[in-house]
């Protein structure tokens, strides 16, 4: 074993013995801090649950309604001029919506093209390029109570555009 694998396995064990230690020391009831921290945690587990139905539902309706392919049907001549395949953008417009459904069309893609294919690698690129920016804002925010969420929002999709292009290009060049 070497010693990346000794230091990833033990950093995590070591980081939760020195708070708990620290903690100790410092006298601070350590047991009934993280009892109530678990409280917290199950109160904002239930606040969120509204806002994650609501966004599942959105995705669904999106992709069942068949908009998405009439979307990318538009695009196709477009997309097919600058080199990029169709196959790849539900991966971009579903990766900001949803984490599990942009990683069930990756497999799928992979499935369908190869891991080793020219979509199975940008797939792959893109999936760990991008993030799931509805979903953080609809959770994280949400479970805070911030409900201005304008400018975080523009720059987390932004983020994954730049994200989608970046892997197209640099898939591009090492691979093609």
């Amino acid at each position: 074993m070497g010693w990346v694998t000794t230091v990833s396995i033990w950093i995590i064990p070591s980081i939760i013995a020195f708070i708990l230690v620290f903690g100790t020391l410092r006298k601070v009831p350590t047991y009934e801090t993280f009892v109530e921290g678990a409280k917290e945690g199950v109160k904002m587990s239930f606040s969120i649950i509204p806002y994650l139905v609501g966004m599942l539902v959105a995705i669904t309706v999106f992709r069942a309604s068949g908009a998405m392919e009439f979307f990318i049907s538009l695009f196709r001549p477009f997309l097919q001029m600058i080199g990029i395949p169709a196959d790849i953008v539900p991966l971009a417009l579903i990766r900001p919506l949803s984490g599990t459904g942009a990683l069930g069309m990756t497999s799928d893609l992979i499935a369908t093209h190869g891991p080793d294919s020219f979509i199975g690698r940008l797939a792959s690129t893109m999936q760990g390029s991008t993030d799931t920016t509805f979903y953080v804002l609809t959770v994280y925010f949400g479970a805070v109570g911030i409900k201005k969420m304008g400018d975080a929002l523009k720059v987390g999709l932004l983020a994954d555009f730049i994200g989608v292009i970046a892997s197209i290009i640099i898939v591009t060049i090492i691979f093609m």
